[in-house]
């Protein structure tokens, strides 16, 4: 699937504005998202549930409490490491690469 999955504006009970686009790169991937997504939601919105793996078990590892807790997001966000996916909202241009988990 490609860009962002959507709910439709009548079947959202928060009845968000409409955004503007923001594309960012993952991995020299460009993904397209929508302004105010986390970096997380955008991942997901191109189909991408996961991008790193488990350093206990190699499991492949995403978004697993959502809220910045578990540290199963982490990314490097225009070259700082360590970003939880799920509480950065996407930039226009930010650059992001996937990194090794590590027992954080």
């Amino acid at each position: 699937m490609r860009g962002p999955r959507r709910l439709p504006a009548e079947q959202d009970p928060v009845r968000p504005k409409d955004s503007g686009p923001v594309t960012i790169t993952v991995d020299g991937e460009s993904l397209s998202g929508l302004q105010g997504q986390s970096i997380a939601g955008v991942l997901m919105g191109n189909g991408r549930q996961s991008w790193r793996r488990s350093p206990r078990t190699g499991r492949p590892r995403g978004v697993f409490c959502g809220i910045g807790v578990c540290f199963d997001c982490l990314l490097t966000v225009n070259d700082i490491p360590d970003v939880r996916a799920c509480q950065r909202r996407a930039g226009e241009g930010d650059v992001i690469t996937t990194q090794e988990a590590s027992d954080v």
